[in-house]
């Protein structure tokens, strides 16, 4: 087949797992689990044999004319560049993987079926996202994505949490895709044309009137497709849903989408500083924010959350400072650790038993209980540390180095404020995350919570599926300097000294600090007597959370187990954390300034509708419905009666006749 071919399969074979599995999911259930596993699985072998045709040099480059329009053209068009192509495979490789493991973790869930058909679907739609070579065809992948998502974050609709996250995420990134669909034909209209390619020599020839305005559109799609500050609020609360539906959208799709768009449309941004600077300014707030948020809480699938905005904040930064090559090279390598990291806590909720019990503070020798996510999920948090050999070492540095190169003036792809801005932010950045990814090792398998009962060991397609993403958690960053540079504009990926020191330095002095305030905080608030709690640092804050939590934990006399009772965060955020643990109250904020006012709006409508224009409805009713009361009052059927009103109105006629005519 040749390669076009190909290609055009990899995203068709999930698509017609999903429509396959849809149909047959309830005639036939046996098919429906090779259904869900084997249309991935030969998608990410096709995907690999694009990539390895593409070459990385090898642009592929096809189109048809989907349907005549009478202006710009719709085209159905495959555009692989090395970006592409590797992209692809990672889409491929974690849809498997989830699909995989989502065969253990619900192989009791009876809507397993739909499930697995919508996963499908949704990696079929990033696959499109990543191929196409046309935008109207790209922004249908975006919008089924959106679709998926909500279906799939509110997968257990019985609970109020569910339901309320997937609406949330459906709302917020709807309020990032109305710009982001006035920019894609702002864009079009400016460049004649939506095809990708033509799009970008508009670019390279300076045809894009409004580079600036464009930009901008396109960022508020992103922000809210890639959960970037402001429009980052939905992707926490997202938790709701399967962990493995987390791991899929945190690591290969959903978020990945926006990212892998600038990657695609750079030229786009590079045309308008003040776009970059905004980008660069957009990322910073996202690293510091969500860093800090990842520190303060205690669901350990939220700090989870937290992290990939923070991650996200990283590529957007390498973005803001024109190295696409970084951008992708960390999408790529946190794709890996931010799966296994996601399937891992997984494993660790199954043992459990319950979602209920995600909550780090009550966890307890879980090292001993789920060997196999404890050594995977080690691996993946020292990649997520950023900790020289893993993966997430190689591509942060590049994110880094490629920052201090604009800051210092080596490069002029971007200004160079938005250099200072990355390169401060993602250093302070890697201070937080090594600090946050230490506390969650320490609290979830070191924690001195209560024994949770015993489910048994994990299904064996959990387990394997984790080792298998250590692998790249562990070699992709090493193997990537070796195999990849082809695929990044043949950008030499080598770590640079001063970054590699310095980004390596805080993260090891986050973690140490982390481990410091574990041992301190352990050591003064093992056992705290229930009267002790009153004294909690956070005032009357801290004293409603012990009570929540005492509540629940059974009491040994008088002594009981106090909030979080070696939680480090509480220590080094101080003051700060009960702003971080609620996001720093931009639920909130976005609930004063737009759904209360939203409401209050909805509210007057319905008194209007109800009170005055129902009221002038009624009454406009009114009026006939009497008279026609008086005339059926009036037909009695009765003979003697008509003849009688026959016969008065004769008589009062005659006399109306005779007093006229007496007047006259």
């Amino acid at each position: 087949m040749t390669t076009t071919t190909l290609a055009v399969l990899v995203p068709l074979l999930p698509f017609l797992g999903a429509a396959a599995g849809l149909l047959l999911g309830r005639t036939a259930p046996g098919f429906v689990r090779p259904l869900a596993v084997l249309p991935p699985l030969v998608a990410l072998a096709l995907a690999a044999v694009v990539a390895v045709r593409q070459g990385g040099d090898q642009t592929v480059n096809a189109a048809t004319e989907l349907t005549p329009t009478g202006s710009v053209p719709i085209e159905l068009a495959l555009y692989i560049d090395g970006f592409a192509a590797l992209v692809a495979v990672l889409v491929a490789f974690v849809a498997t993987c989830v699909q995989i493991y989502s065969t253990g973790y619900l192989r009791d869930d009876p809507r397993y079926p739909s499930y697995a058909a919508l996963v499908s679907l949704f990696t079929s739609a990033m696959l499109l996202v990543v191929y196409s070579g046309d935008l109207i065809v790209l922004l249908v992948g975006w919008e089924i994505m959106g679709i998926c998502s909500y279906f799939l974050v509110g997968h257990y609709w019985e609970t109020p949490e569910a339901r309320a996250a997937s609406l949330k995420a459906f709302l917020v990134t709807k309020l990032g895709d109305v710009p982001f669909l006035i920019g894609l034909f702002a864009l079009a209209t400016d460049a004649g044309s939506f095809r990708i390619t033509k799009v970008l020599d508009a670019v390279a020839h300076g045809r894009l009137d409004h580079p600036t305005l464009i930009a901008l559109l396109l960022l508020a799609g992103v922000a809210g497709k890639s959960a970037q500050f402001p429009l980052h609020t939905w992707l926490p609360d997202a938790m709701a849903g399967p962990t493995p539906v987390s791991a899929l959208i945190h690591a290969a799709t959903m978020v990945a989408a926006g990212v892998y768009f600038i990657a695609r449309l750079l030229p786009v941004f590079e045309a308008s500083q003040a776009a970059m600077v905004v980008l660069a300014v957009m990322a910073a707030v996202t690293m510091i924010g969500s860093g800090l948020a990842a520190l303060a809480q205690d669901d350990i699938k939220r700090v989870l959350a937290y992290s990939t905005i923070g991650q996200l904040g990283y590529m957007t930064g390498a973005l803001a400072v024109g190295d696409r090559g970084a951008a992708v090279f960390h999408l790529l390598s946190h794709g890996a650790f931010k799966a296994l990291l996601f399937l891992a806590a997984g494993v660790v909720i199954h043992a459990a038993g319950t979602n209920s019990l995600a909550a780090m503070s009550r966890m307890k020798d879980l090292s001993a209980r789920v060997p196999d996510a404890y050594w995977t999920m080690t691996v993946a948090l020292l990649a997520l540390a950023a900790i020289p050999p893993f993966s997430g070492f190689f591509s942060k540095e590049s994110v880094l180095g490629a920052a201090e190169h604009v800051a210092t003036g080596h490069t002029e792809n971007a200004p160079g404020a938005a250099g200072w801005i990355t390169l401060v932010a993602g250093l302070l950045t890697a201070l937080l995350t090594a600090a946050y990814a230490t506390r969650l090792w320490l609290l979830a398998f070191r924690g001195q919570g209560t024994e949770a009962p015993d489910h048994g060991r994990q299904p064996l397609t959990m387990t394997v599926v984790l080792w298998v993403l250590a692998a790249p958690s562990l070699a992709l960053g090493a193997f990537s300097y070796r195999v990849l540079p082809d695929w990044f504009d043949g950008r030499d990926l080598n770590p640079t000294l001063t970054t590699s020191v310095a980004g390596t330095g805080v993260a090891l002095i986050g973690g140490i600090v982390t481990y410091a305030a574990w041992r301190h905080t352990r050591a003064v608030t093992a056992r705290v007597p229930l009267g002790a709690v009153a004294a909690h640092p956070e005032g009357d804050a801290g004293l409603v959370e012990a009570e929540a939590i005492a509540t629940h934990e059974p009491a040994y006399g008088d002594v009981a187990y106090a909030p979080d009772p070696a939680d480090p965060g509480r220590l080094l955020l101080g003051p700060l954390h009960r702003h971080a643990a609620v996001g720093f109250h931009m639920d909130a904020l976005y609930t004063a300034a737009f759904v209360r006012p939203v409401q209050a709006g909805a509210t007057l409508v319905r008194f209007l509708d109800r009170e005055v224009v129902e009221t002038y409805v009624r009454g406009a009713g009114t009026l006939p419905r009497w008279l026609g009361t008086a005339v059926r009052r009036a037909q009695t059927g009765n003979l003697q009666t008509y003849v009688s009103a026959l016969l008065a109105g004769t008589v009062v006629l005659a006399v109306a006749v005779v007093l006229v005519a007496t007047g006259a």
